[in-house]
Order: structure tokens, then sequence, then C-alpha cells
């Protein structure tokens, strides 16, 4: 009865309003990323709390940051537009590790099982890989090139494309040394690339010429095929103010839902036949086009100057059901992983808007320096990102 006794006595202490919840008794599952590009920080965040908790320093330049997470949710890795690659503990809210690994990167990824990490780079080019442990690395891939969209697959394997080629590679880092593979060309001028959640098709898109390019990677030889090679021969494409990014390209109703190059358009193409099936006219030049969880919608945000505007677009009637303003300079977007919220960073406002997304009104908003990317842990479980 006495060892009870000072076992509840224990817990009541621990729980009561006294305990003050230090950084290691927060569970993982919950938090969040906001990348600061103007400052060189992340901002760690609370999602369910909707707060902030820590603001980590030293990431170098992040004017276009990404993030991937390790499978326990603990580390986020930040892929700085310098060659930063630093790993960032949430739990102790620290840099883990860090190093400078190239001159120029543009996003990276980590292997399905956690244990590498990739990074992709324009100088000096190539695909460099490290260990998600220590970010000793392990491989260093030349391409002779900018290499960009590069994506996590299945079994130990990435795969990107090449600007400057027009060419899609893979590596396969399963055995004692890389197997470095060409899939096939691209078309012109790559800009960007994701790969579906199922893990089977690598989808690039091309800015030297009209069209994307399809590779369906449960074959055993992947082969390049050609859709949307028609959309905007007709009319006069505007002026290019911001690369769409496709890691924010919409799958949704068996649709892919596609941000149109230098055209105010979203376009919509059945996954099945590869056949546009609609476009949808939109406030500007689409920039991200996002699912949202469990619902038919995507929302879309737009390039300067018409970068204060969020529109919601119902994917079985293609049309705009909601146009939102949230703040000035919207340059991401990020969903709980259930829908019910999402998370909208306004780098000019310089805070992170909070919105339902049943009522599609604000819920809160939460200070940051001029904040981009919002990265949910839950991604830790997901393909393709």
């Amino acid at each position: 009865m006495k060892r009870y006794l000072l076992a509840a006595t224990l817990v009541a202490l621990m729980t009561g309003p006294g305990f003050a919840e230090g950084p290691q008794d927060r569970a993982t599952g919950g938090l969040g990323v906001v990348i600061e590009r103007a400052s060189g920080s992340v901002l760690i965040v609370d999602r369910l709390a909707r707060a902030q908790l820590a603001r980590v320093e030293g990431l170098g330049d992040l004017s276009h940051a990404s993030i991937n997470f390790s499978p326990d949710e603990r580390y986020a890795y930040v892929f700085g537009r310098d060659g930063g690659l630093t790993k960032v503990d949430l739990v102790t809210r620290t840099i883990a590790a860090r190093v400078m690994q190239a001159g120029n990167s543009i996003g990276g990824a980590i292997s399905d099982d956690g244990r590498l990490v990739a990074v992709s780079n324009y100088e000096p080019g190539g695909i460099r890989i490290f260990d998600a442990d220590t970010l000793a690395m392990v491989a260093d891939i030349p391409t002779g090139s900018k290499t960009i969209g590069l994506v996590e697959l299945p079994g130990r394997r990435f795969a990107w494309a090449l600007w400057d080629k027009g060419e899609a590679w893979m590596a396969d880092l399963s055995g004692a040394e890389p197997i470095v593979t060409r899939l096939g060309e691209t078309g012109a001028n790559p800009y960007d690339a994701i790969l579906t959640g199922d893990g089977r098709h690598f989808v690039v898109g091309l800015f030297g010429e009209k069209g994307v390019t399809l590779f369906d990677m449960w074959d055993k030889a992947p082969a390049p095929v050609r859709f949307l090679s028609d959309y905007g021969k007709t009319g006069e494409d505007l002026p290019v103010y911001k690369m769409p990014h496709l890691q924010g390209w919409g799958f949704t109703e068996g649709q892919f839902a596609l941000p149109a190059v230098g055209r105010h358009q979203v376009l919509w193409v059945d996954r099945n036949s590869l056949q546009q099936v609609a476009a949808t006219e939109v406030h500007g030049q689409p920039v991200f086009v996002i699912a949202q969880p469990g619902s038919p919608y995507v929302w879309v945000n737009f390039a300067t100057p018409l970068n204060d505007t969020v529109q919601v677009i119902d994917s079985r009637s293609h049309a705009v059901v909601q146009t939102l303003t949230p703040g000035a300079a919207v340059l991401h977007m990020e969903f709980a992983p259930r829908g019910s919220e999402v998370w909208i960073s306004l780098r000019d406002d310089n805070r992170v808007a909070v919105y339902d997304t049943r009522s599609l009104q604000p819920i809160t908003s939460l200070p940051a320096e001029s904040p981009s990317g919002i990265f949910f842990t839950a991604r830790a479980h997901r393909t393709g990102l």
C-alpha cells in the first residue's frame, strides 16, 4: 500500500500545475518546422497546440529550403540553397549535425528505410548521399548537369532529372555500391519532378518545351511517356515570375491537378489515359496545387504580384469554390494529416495563418520571420515527400 501511495504521489506531482513540460516530454507526432528564409533559421511548432516551441538558428541560406524527416519523427533534415545540409533535433531543439556539401543545392530526399539522405546539387551538379545518422558522405554521383526533382523510391533508390541534358536517372543503393541507371529523355529543361504517393509515377515538368513526362516506376524498365504536349500552343504565354513547384501537385479523383507554366490555369489530367479533361481559370500563375486530405478539394497559391490570394477548387466540377486573401506573399501551405486545418505562410506579414478547412475561416496566426516552407512530421510516413 505504501508503495502504491508513493507512486500515486509522484504521478500527481508530475502532472499537477507546478510541473513544467520540458522539450523531451513532448511527443513529436504533432510537431512541425517552418522555414524562416531571411534569417537562416527554422521555427519548431506544435501543430496540435498551434504554438511556437523554439527557434533554431545558424542554418545558412534558406531562400529555397526544403525538409525531410527521419522515420521516428525526431530529426528534420534541412536542405539549404547554399549547399548546407543540417540535421535538427526536434526533441532537444538543437542542431545535431551539419555539413556544407556543395555550393548550390536544390532540395533532397530520404530513403524509404530512413538510413540515407540524398541532396540534389546545381553546383557542382550531381547527387550526394549521406549517412542519416552521422551525415558522413557515402556516395557521390556526378551528372555534369544541374540536378532537379530528386525523389526517393521504394527499395533504397532515388530518381532525379537533369536541367541541362533533359534526362532522368535513377540510383539503387540497396547493395554495396550504387547502381546508376539512365531512365530516358524527359524533354528540354525539366524544372521539377514528383513521385506519386503510391510510388508508381515519377512525373517531370518541362520548362524548355510544352509538356510533361511520366515514368512508370513499377515497370522493370521504366520508359518516358509524354503528355500535355499540346497545352498552351494557342494564345500567348505570360512572363513566368515564379516556377511552379511540383512537390505541391495535387492528385485527387483519379486526376493530376497541375499548374500551367505561363498561364493562369490549373490543368486536370486523367491519371489512366493521361488526357487533359479540364482547365480551371484561376487568379494568377499557380505555384502550389495541393490536395486537401479527405476531401475533393485542392488549394492553390500564386506567383507575384498576385500572391496575396489562395483559391479552393472542387476536383469534381473543376470550379473555384472559394477565394481567400490570408495576407501578403503566400509562399506555402501545409495541411494537418487528416485535412482538418491548413497552415499558410505569409512571408511579408511575418506570420503563419491557420485556417479551418470546413468553415474556411481563420483560427489563429503565429509570428514568424519571413516564413516560407511549412513541414509537419507526418511527412515522415508518406512516399514522395
